[in-house]
């Protein structure tokens, strides 16, 4: 069995999977707009073009995401996705990938579990933690 996150970035899920590409190396596995539901789309007007679902890899890792309500109000809380880096320079270089246009919550440091550990909301909200063993 697998637990996979699945992401809702309320109408910016295309600029985010953008985003995880350059910053993650991250690999697409599927994309589908509102528009390719044979079902027909029960999207908001106007977000035909959107994400109804897509896939993507980090790593060993698929993500899951949509656009969902496409409100633009994504909110992400209570968890984090966490990074397991082999190198403290792997570590920096993912680490600022991901503040870049976002928050630091807590710098890179060395600390009692790692040599690299720190905490950063991307630009979308999202946290992830880099976790570098010791």
């Amino acid at each position: 069995m697998q637990v996979q996150p699945y992401l809702f970035f309320d109408g910016r899920c295309q600029e985010a999977i953008e985003f995880y590409r350059t910053a993650l190396g991250a690999e697409d596995i599927v994309q589908m707009q509102f528009k390719d539901s044979p079902e027909g789309s029960t999207s908001p007007p106007g977000s035909e073009d959107k994400i109804m679902h897509a896939s993507f890899r980090v790593g060993e890792t698929t993500i899951l995401a949509s656009d969902g309500r496409c409100e633009g109000k994504p909110v992400f809380q209570g968890f984090s996705l966490s990074l397991f880096p082999s190198t403290d320079a792997e570590g920096k270089r993912l680490f600022e990938a991901l503040a870049q246009g976002g928050q630091v919550i807590m710098p890179l440091a060395k600390t009692f579990f790692a040599s690299t550990f720190g905490m950063t909301l991307d630009q979308f909200g999202v946290c992830w933690m880099i976790v570098v063993a010791a």
